[in-house]
């Protein structure tokens, strides 16, 4: 049985080439035109790729960034026409692999470099790889004049990336606090200014860094309310507690600077003046608390038990704080 030249013709006509929207497909760009150029994608009509479908940057010409006869994936962004047509687009698919790139980033607690771009009450927007993100007033390292932010650049982490929602939120102020966890260590004295007071506790930025400091950490004594003793902006000096590189959370103490129990709610002023040798004392007499005794003593106790807290029937006496 013999196929004629019209026998393939009709068939190539009824063959399903299944190209549908959001599909990627790889093709040859082999002509171009003033608004964009055609390509091969293996179809019975040459797909369509426009000028601004092109790059996620401005561009005048496609050749800038597509060479006639390169190999490339496209995004099929428009089903075929009544020709057979369909309309392609790289933009849509870098920004595709952008949201894609982000969400992996976030996973894994990278950050990224931006350009700030705009401003309003609420925070700033910037560029990030060519997807237009936010970062929060309360997640910016300056604050006041944000305004003179615009065109710096500054190193951000992800707070939610959602590529359904167009949604991009960043954080300067968790960039830089992952920066510096290396650099805290627990016992480490810390001087810094009240960012937030909340029912619980109250929030204390210093050297890039944010820190909890617990309503039950601030004083030995019972504290029924936290608007009387701090306000934001203030200055406070508070030993690191524990650092939690897992939930990237860090927790203050003011409760062993206190010479008697109450003194922090008394007389603040004192235990923030003497808190460098207040907390000199504290490591000295852990250094002596930890120091090997003598081999034949029968006394000596474990050098992890040293360190910790004698037993009370005071629940705060833990200096975790509470969750």
């Amino acid at each position: 049985m013999s196929f004629s030249s019209d026998d393939f013709a009709r068939a190539l006509e009824q063959h399903d080439y299944a190209f549908q929207k959001g599909q990627i497909v790889r093709g040859k760009a082999y002509s171009y035109e003033s608004d964009g150029a055609y390509v091969d994608i293996g179809g019975k009509s040459a797909a369509f790729l426009p000028l601004e479908e092109a790059s996620l940057r401005r561009i005048s010409d496609v050749s800038e960034v597509l060479p006639l006869q390169e190999e490339r994936e496209f995004l099929i962004v428009r089903e075929q026409d009544a020709d057979g047509q369909v309309t392609l687009s790289l933009r849509q698919l870098e920004l595709r692999q952008i949201w894609e790139q982000f969400a992996e980033m976030q996973e894994e607690n990278k950050t990224i470099q931006v350009r700030v771009n705009g401003f309003n009450k609420g925070g700033v927007t910037v560029d990030a790889m060519g997807l237009r993100g936010f970062i929060p007033r309360s997640h910016l390292s300056e604050r006041e004049n944000l305004e003179s932010l615009i065109g710096k650049s500054m190193t951000v982490a992800f707070i939610e990336v959602n590529s359904t929602t167009k949604k991009l939120v960043l954080s300067q102020r968790l960039a830089a606090q992952a920066a510096s966890f290396g650099q805290i260590a627990e016992g480490q004295l810390i001087s810094g200014k009240v960012s937030g007071i909340k029912p619980f506790g109250v929030f204390v930025d210093f050297d890039g860094a944010t820190g909890l400091l617990h309503i039950n950490q601030i004083s030995k004594n019972y504290i029924s309310s936290l608007g009387s003793l701090f306000e934001l902006g203030q200055p406070i000096r508070a030993l690191v507690n524990e650092v939690d590189e897992v939930k990237r959370r860090i927790s203050l103490s003011t409760k062993p600077l206190e010479n008697y129990p109450g003194e922090m709610l008394e007389n603040m002023a004192a235990v923030m003046a003497e808190a460098e040798s207040r907390a000199q004392k504290l490591q000295q007499s852990a250094a002596s608390a930890i120091a090997p005794e003598s081999s034949d003593s029968p006394n000596a106790a474990p050098a992890g038990d040293a360190l910790k807290p004698e037993a009370s029937g005071d629940p705060d006496s833990d200096l975790t704080p509470d969750s």
